[in-house]
């Protein structure tokens, strides 16, 4: 699956997240390290979602 993620310059850092995935969130000082955190986040974000036995959102 692929969600549309949101990056935004926040100050000297930047901040991503997933509109589809309420909570899933990162952070890095640089474009390709958010989208490297960003990527993981949702990993793990959809990971609790199964874990939990919630429906995972569609992109």
């Amino acid at each position: 699956m692929r969600y549309a993620v949101i990056i935004e310059q926040a100050g000297d850092n930047f901040s991503a997240y997933v509109p589809e995935l309420p909570g899933c969130i990162a952070t890095g000082a640089t474009v390709p390290e958010v989208e490297n955190e960003i990527r993981d986040a949702i990993r793990f974000h959809i990971e609790g979602l199964r874990a939990d036995g919630l429906e995972i959102p569609k992109p």
